[in-house]
């Protein structure tokens, strides 16, 4: 099979979107005859050179564009320059006799960008996209959301309804990919063929099992984000004062950001703050020892797209309590943790409370959690497991399209 995959940036060495897009296009080019169309930087790695198994073509990124790294990651400025590419790229080959039996837009991960990929008579998917989640309205006065955000979730939801561009590259497309089901609310304005929730991030292997040993009453919860308000921490933190009769229940915080302070002072305020270690920023070898150390994962992030963090919790075979709500509602089922639907700031700590006492005094649904937390990323997250999933699907997209075609013609 003939894929060609496009995202503007592809970096082994890099963070976010640019790292995932790499383990992608790693994966794929193990299964598929994989063309990579991206942009190249000065200054770092050749991206042929970190995908020996995949054609990559790829072209300089416009040097204004990286000059404000925040900006660039958050509006994609270079987009129309690296769409140009791609279509004269395309159409050239295709010129040229090569046949593409799926297109494949992986990244941007944000709806905002119609896709070049629409002017082809190729069957394309697009996706997974993530984002364009709401903080809940009970939460808001505790969140302080920057504007330049809530002005741009703002135009997109006005994009979806009126730019012709932009809702052509949905309404066209064989397949959408969402990070997670709420997706498809988000672009419940734009009718599309299909759509499939399908998880942005991957882990390359599973953690060493640890025997916890199991003590009645005891309950070492672990959060690991950054220090801001919708990760949830300073909820956690007020669960405890619920919990005043189980001193075995302790919280250890990695992470740091302005919210960090605020949940030491919200500690000390409800007494609890001697049940409490704030690491800070903590280094990645360090935060695997931490996972092994813990026996629940409490990551209650309440505008949360993906939730990568929880499938490294998971891998580690620890029980995760978390929100009921964007990518953690789906990656977590009822057979591999507890998820505590979003409510407002008083009730959701206490439900959160809850959960922990039913984990602290109850060793089988301890272990029952853990075992199956680990077996469901096993099945979901491992890389090669990934990709052969979308194989799967590219597959089915192909076959479809064939038949269409087939049809048409007779």
């Amino acid at each position: 099979m003939n894929v060609v995959l496009i995202a503007p940036n592809i970096d082994a060495t890099d963070v976010g979107e640019t790292f995932v897009a790499h383990k992608w296009a790693e994966a794929l080019s193990q299964l598929v005859n994989l063309t990579v169309l991206t942009f190249h930087r000065d200054g770092r790695p050749d991206p042929a050179g970190q995908l020996p198994h995949a054609r990559v073509v790829s072209w300089p990124e416009p040097g204004w564009a990286r000059r404000n790294e925040r900006f660039n990651a958050m509006l994609k400025p270079a987009w129309p320059v690296f769409s140009r590419h791609v279509r004269t790229w395309l159409s050239a080959a295709i010129s040229r006799g090569e046949r593409f039996h799926i297109a494949h837009q992986l990244m941007p991960q944000a709806a905002r960008y119609a896709t070049p990929l629409r002017h082809f008579d190729i069957p394309y998917l697009i996706g997974p996209l993530g984002g364009a989640l709401e903080t809940p309205a009970a939460f808001r006065d505790e969140v302080a959301s920057a504007p330049l955000f809530t002005r741009l979730r703002a135009l997109d939801a006005y994009r979806f309804l009126h730019d012709p561009w932009l809702r052509a590259s949905y309404m066209k497309a064989d397949c959408v990919l969402g990070v997670a089901p709420y997706m498809r609310d988000v672009l419940a304005d734009i009718p599309m063929r299909r759509f499939e929730p399908v998880l942005e991030l991957g882990i390359d292997e599973l953690a060493p099992q640890t025997p916890r040993l199991y003590e009645p009453g005891r309950c070492r919860l672990l959060h690991v984000g950054r220090g801001v308000r919708t990760k949830g921490l300073r909820d956690v933190v007020r669960a405890l004062c619920h919990l005043r009769d189980l001193p075995g229940v302790t919280l250890t915080s990695a992470g740091s950001g302005e919210e960090i302070a605020i949940c030491r002072a919200e500690a000390e305020r409800l007494g609890v703050s001697e049940r409490i270690t704030f690491l800070g920023q903590v280094a990645r070898h360090e935060v695997e020892a931490l996972y092994a150390s813990h026996d629940a994962f409490c990551f209650p992030s309440f505008r949360e797209p993906a939730g990568g963090v929880l499938y490294e919790a998971m891998r580690h075979g620890l029980p995760v309590i978390t929100a009921a709500r964007g990518g953690p509602d789906w990656i977590i089922d009822d057979r591999s943790g507890m998820r505590i639907p979003v409510t407002d700031p008083v009730r959701f700590p206490a439900d959160i409370a809850t959960a922990v006492r039913q984990l602290a005094g109850n060793k089988a649904l301890h272990n029952r959690l853990g075992q199956a937390a680990r077996a469901k990323v096993s099945q979901e997250g491992l890389w090669p497991n990934k990709a052969m999933r979308m194989v799967a699907l590219y597959e089915e997209i192909q076959e479809y399209a064939d038949r269409a075609r087939f049809d048409t013609k007779g």
